[in-house]
């Protein structure tokens, strides 16, 4: 019997390993998502729906190619400095992570004619990356007992199923499509190409690294008449099958039949759909202002189902049960010079993540991102930007009602029960250059 009980205790630890693939951690927007598509989308807190004018809009919505004249090339990077620490009862603990998380921002755009463009785009939508130090929740520090002689020997081995560090790299490829139904009105249609490039999770005993690939579809259309202009983008759900190894950290667990062998498992990851809605007015030649609603249907991110190679059986079904979430975005664009411009942004984001299984993979609260940024024109085709933002989040003072009873039920627990803080700082360089194809 006890044998039997740690078998079990230990397939939920092995799902929880997977699970991480899920639930790396996001600084920039609610959930796990990674909004910041441009240089310019940092600095304007990603209100550019609705901007015609500038290239760095082209990626939150393609439809706005119809109204350049020129085809072009944008190359860039989006460096992100997070932190997370945490107040427990029994003491504190910082999220050990990278100290600077890298991501590339690609578009290219290509004006095929008078009414047809193509746009291709490179980004990273979701993921990033927690690492907790073993101990820091003090509840889920455990021993597996092992069993009493004669059948064994006795005694306990230490085993936790805390995780330790949790990554999540997506990358989408955006091939897209404009078309020009008027000179002041154009739609766009595109897919989205998810790559889970590196999806690991390591806990105190158990690790996993997999990756996997997905297909979405994203629709847009622009309106610009005179210095008005409206734009609405959407993008729909995915759902990324995610392939990983499974591997034990410890031998000791395998020779006691504490943990499973060495082998392959996978999960369905859900992405989830999101609408981009704006208005943008240009109240002189040199200021522009434009606000915009992003609606992310992390409703889609209910459920969690693992299930191994060797017979097929579900390791875990875990529940997540978020809820869709708004943020509410500001941009401002202002030119002193012809060749210059200033951009300014902020942007609150709501959390789909409720107590009833909040997670210390994704310590996610209601956060404010405030954005700055500048791009010179230099001549020739070329132009160069740069932004920084910062993100604070609100405090979260995480308490449950929930006792943690063992194994891989952590989730909306008292084990995790703690005051959580967290905030990024990120930068973002580009250079892109104009040029004609015909």
């Amino acid at each position: 019997m006890p044998r039997k009980r740690n078998r079990r205790w230990s397939h939920r630890v092995t799902a929880c390993t997977l699970l991480g693939v899920c639930v790396s951690s996001n600084l920039s927007a609610s959930g796990f998502a990674v909004p910041e598509l441009s240089a310019m989308g940092i600095a304007t807190a990603n209100a550019l729906v609705a901007n015609p004018v500038d290239r760095g809009a082209v990626p939150y919505n393609p439809a706005a190619l119809a109204f350049h004249d020129e085809s072009w090339l944008s190359v860039g990077s989006l460096l992100i400095g997070p932190a997370f620490s945490v107040d427990t009862r029994t003491g504190s603990g910082d999220s050990a992570g990278a100290d600077w998380l890298a991501a590339p921002m690609l578009q290219a755009a290509i004006r095929l004619d008078e009414r047809w463009s193509a746009g291709l785009s490179v980004n990273t939508p979701f993921g990033l990356e927690t690492r907790w130090k073993t101990g820091t929740f003090a509840p889920l520090t455990a021993s597996i007992p092992l069993p009493a002689p004669p059948a064994g020997p006795g005694g306990s081995v230490p085993a936790s199923p805390q995780p330790t560090q949790s990554t999540l790299e997506i990358l989408d490829v955006v091939p897209t499509l404009t078309y020009a139904l008027s000179d002041t009105f154009a739609i766009a249609a595109g897919a989205d190409i998810y790559w889970v490039k590196s999806a690991k999770l390591n806990s105190s005993i158990t690790q996993l690294e997999g990756d996997g690939l997905g297909l979405g579809f994203n629709l847009g259309a622009l309106y610009a008449q005179g210095p008005f202009s409206a734009g609405v983008n959407v993008h729909s759900g995915a759902t990324i099958n995610v392939t990983g190894s499974y591997s034990v950290l410890n031998p000791t667990l395998l020779v006691i039949g504490a943990l499973p062998p060495s082998q392959t498992a996978e999960l369905d990851l859900d992405l989830p759909w999101r609408l981009q809605l704006g208005a943008r007015y240009a109240l002189t030649p040199a200021l522009a202002v434009e606000i915009d609603w992003t609606r992310n249907g992390w409703s889609s991110f209910e459920r969690i189902r693992v299930t191994g190679d060797r017979d097929g059986a579900i390791l875990l079904e875990d529940r997540n049960e978020w809820e869709d979430a708004n943020a509410y975005r500001l941009g401002i664009t202002y030119q002193p010079r012809e060749r210059t411009q200033l951009r300014f942004g902020y942007s609150y984001d709501e959390t789909p993540q409720g107590d009833a299984h909040f997670s210390a993979r994704v310590p996610d609260n209601d956060r404010h991102l405030f954005g700055i940024g500048i791009g010179h024109h230099l001549g020739d085709g070329w132009q160069i930007e740069a932004s920084y933002m910062y993100v604070r989040f609100e405090e979260r003072e995480y308490r449950s009602e929930t006792p943690y009873l063992g194994g891989a039920e952590i989730n909306g627990s008292e084990a995790i029960d703690g005051d959580y803080e967290a905030s990024a700082h990120l930068i973002g360089l580009a250079v892109s250059k104009s040029f004609n194809v015909f």
